[in-house]
């Protein structure tokens, strides 16, 4: 049985919010009616991650694409509220606009500012303020645990640098990262499963408070070493291929020597 719908050259919001209740009322799609937030949280990060996947590849057709089904998972989520009588999605829009304006004081309000840390400084005092987060650690609480550990990691200690809790320069976080190391491998030396997690998650935190201080993202910049292992892993086969070596029972020091000539041959 169709539903009632006009068809148009060109939709916007209120289109896509109509179908959105045609879809989840009865007589509409089984499957989409029957999710919940829970069923669908994971669909949420796997859109957003192909929005990032889109920047990257700097492909605006396939940004627009992803784009839209970032804002469909906004819109499911918002109908299942609506269903409830708790929110709609205008709720949704009224809320982040009045965020947008409590927040930017220096364009809406008479705040003047000289350049962008000041805005994030100022960003960052009026979001504190509107979540009541009176210390530092309240605000490290209210970091979603639910962040890839990197990027959590570095959102943690920033807010731990704006407390004055910060080393004065990079010296002070490479000899941190020595000391890490070497307590990892004293854990490593000592078998103890428990204490070599202990360790090595000191020795990741570390690792993300020296790329904060050389101003570098650790998750991208993670993000791109394993892009470059897998594009030198790949040359790495194609010479063992050709020499008919079998990797699989090779030396670690023939491999090795592969590496090297991949690595020699990719930064060409």
């Amino acid at each position: 049985m169709s539903v009632h719908f006009v068809k148009k050259e060109k939709y916007d919001i209120a289109d896509l919010l109509e179908i959105m209740q045609i879809l989840r009322a009865p007589g509409g799609c089984p499957w989409d009616a029957a999710q919940d937030h829970r069923s669908i949280k994971k669909d949420f990060i796997e859109e957003t991650y192909e929005v990032i996947e889109a920047i990257n590849k700097d492909n605006r057709e396939l940004l627009l694409e992803e784009l839209g089904d970032v804002l469909m998972q906004v819109v499911f989520h918002a109908e299942i509220e609506r269903e409830k009588g708790s929110f709609d999605f205008h709720a949704v829009a009224d809320g982040i606009c009045k965020k947008l304006i409590e927040r930017h004081p220096h364009v809406f309000g008479d705040v003047s500012v000289h350049g962008t840390e000041e805005v994030l400084d100022n960003w960052d005092k009026i979001k504190r303020r509107s979540k009541k987060q009176d210390t530092y650690s309240s605000a490290m609480d209210a970091v979603p645990k639910e962040l890839p550990a990197l990027m959590r990691s570095a959102k943690i200690q920033k807010k731990a640098a704006m407390s004055g809790f910060d080393w004065h320069d990079s010296a002070g976080a490479f000899a941190k990262l020595d000391e890490e190391i070497q307590e990892l491998k004293n854990a490593a030396a000592s078998g103890s499963k428990d204490e070599i997690a202990d360790e090595l998650g000191d020795v990741l935190f570390s690792v993300v408070n020296v790329s904060r201080f050389l101003k570098q993202d650790a998750e991208e910049a993670l993000t791109c070493a394993t892009d470059k292992f897998i594009a030198r892993y790949k040359i790495v086969e194609q010479l063992a291929a050709s020499r008919g070596i079998d990797m699989t029972k090779s030396s670690i020091d023939l491999l090795d020597e592969l590496w090297l000539e991949a690595k020699n041959k990719s930064a060409r």
